[in-house]
């Protein structure tokens, strides 16, 4: 980008690099803001470029990375100690332990299936 002097106008004149990245941020903060709610718009409004918005919106929505590693923690721990209890169904269990999964998942723990099946099979009742 190059500022010029056009009589008594200041021009920014772009060659074609920076004219294409330009048109690649406006693209992709137009995408991230056309699939928002009005509450997270406001949170994003702000910001100058696409990479500004995805962190705004990852805070917010993970935390930090401090916040986000005690929530693995927590639901690690949670994981591990899974167990199906006398008054569930086990339909009522299978939910409970796919919204922990779940959960692990979002954040980018990822657990192997063998070690889910196991998991299950490990918690079910004997009868």
């Amino acid at each position: 980008m190059k500022v010029v002097r056009k009589g008594t106008r200041i021009v920014q004149e772009y060659n074609g690099a920076n004219r294409k990245d330009i048109e690649k941020n406006f693209k992709e903060k137009k995408i991230l803001m056309c699939g928002i709610g009005p509450d997270e718009y406001n949170r994003i409004s702000v910001c100058e470029s696409s990479k500004e918005i995805w962190e705004a919106l990852q805070t917010a929505h993970e935390g930090t990375t401090q916040v986000k590693q005690s929530k693995i923690d927590m639901l690690t721990t949670e994981y591990e100690f899974f167990k199906m209890e006398e008054h569930e169904s086990i339909q009522e269990m299978h939910t409970c332990f796919t919204s922990i999964i779940n959960e692990l998942h979002s954040l980018s723990e990822i657990i192997l299936t063998k070690n889910l099946v196991w998991k299950i099979l490990s918690v079910l009742p004997g009868s």
